[in-house]
């Protein structure tokens, strides 16, 4: 086992884009071992678009990263040490939330044996990334039958799941993404009804043919002129779940609001924000849902991983520039279940 421990530290928050020298990747010696405490070699590293939000000094769901601050991000890994009676070396945990190799932590939440599943999955479809579909979809979108959903950021690790899940529910659905490639995949592995390529730049057209009778449920990924498309299309009574806006996020003023806006007044439509953390209490009874639907064959996911915590940026600007499909992962360690 190493002795020494890397991290990467918030040396100056971003403007615009994130810049090579705004973090910075250091080592120092792993500590020892308090009672209570578990060390953790962490395997995956989740990197997402709101690591971009905690970079950032504005009003947000969680305090931001300070200066200085190794930067906040899920990880999953496994047990090395313990001087806590609940963990083993070589339990399987989900818990820290630093980008690091080593974490020591007072617990984490322990990952079921003998799945058969890869940790991959628990990084994803039924992580954080899945919950947030799901509870984002089914409790803030209220899906019924026979409605016609849109889910923009189709191909990505949240919209992916999001539109499987309305499949299931009996929706028809129509995700956007960047590409040829990536529309097809999003029809062919995900069961997307149609996709629509944003980038061909006729995103309010062919949405338009796309939805022949309007859209009941946005499900919203990305915000910026492709939210104003799809609220120029809402029907009556339509629903909003605000889960992210991608586009706004590099933004090195503040961010604009939609255009559209009118619309959810003329269509007495619903927004509603919402953050994954709201759903804490609740995420084993989606587990247990979408654990189900997984061994099913009924859900399916994909995972983009790039080797290596030095990587780290790259992984991350991979989700800004849109060459990532699926759940973007760093694996930091080997992964026994591979």
């Amino acid at each position: 086992m190493s002795t020494m421990n890397r991290q990467w530290r918030l040396k100056k928050r971003p403007v615009g884009d994130i810049g090579k020298d705004d973090l910075e990747l250091v080592e120092s010696p792993i500590p020892d071992l308090k009672d209570g405490e578990i060390l953790v070699r962490n395997i995956y590293l989740s990197v997402d678009p709101t690591n971009r939000i905690w970079m950032s000094d504005i009003d947000q769901y969680m305090e931001p990263v300070g200066i200085g601050d190794v930067m906040r991000g899920g990880t999953c890994g496994i047990v090395e040490a313990s001087k806590n009676s609940g963990f083993a070396p070589g339990d399987f945990v989900i818990g820290g939330m630093q980008w690091e190799t080593y974490s020591i932590l007072p617990g984490a939440g322990k990952l079921p044996a003998d799945t058969g599943l890869p940790l991959t999955a628990f990084m994803s479809v039924l992580g954080a990334t899945g919950m947030t579909a799901y509870f984002g979809l089914l409790d803030v979108g209220k899906p019924k039958e026979g409605e016609t959903v849109v889910v923009s950021a189709a191909a990505g690790a949240v919209g992916s799941i999001v539109g499987q899940i309305a499949k299931i529910k009996g929706c028809r659905v129509v995700g956007i993404a960047g590409g040829p490639e990536k529309c097809q995949h999003v029809v062919d592995k995900f069961g997307f009804d149609a996709c629509v390529d944003y980038k061909k730049g006729n995103v309010l057209e062919d949405l338009r043919a796309a939805c022949p009778n309007g859209i009941d449920v946005d499900f919203e990924n990305v915000g910026g002129d492709i939210m104003d498309d799809v609220f120029t299309l809402l029907n009556l009574n339509a629903r909003v779940s605000l889960c992210g806006m991608i586009s706004t996020y590099n933004a090195a003023d503040d961010w604009t609001g939609p255009k559209m806006f009118r619309n959810i007044l003329m269509k007495r439509a619903i927004v509603q924000g919402f953050i994954i953390t709201d759903f804490l209490g609740r995420f084993p009874e989606a587990q247990a849902e979408m654990g189900q639907w997984v061994m099913e064959g009924k859900l399916k996911w994909d995972v983009d991983v790039v080797n290596g915590i030095e990587n780290a940026l790259d992984a991350l600007d991979r989700i800004f520039t849109g060459k990532n499909v699926g759940k973007q992962l760093v694996r930091l360690s080997d992964d026994p279940t591979a």
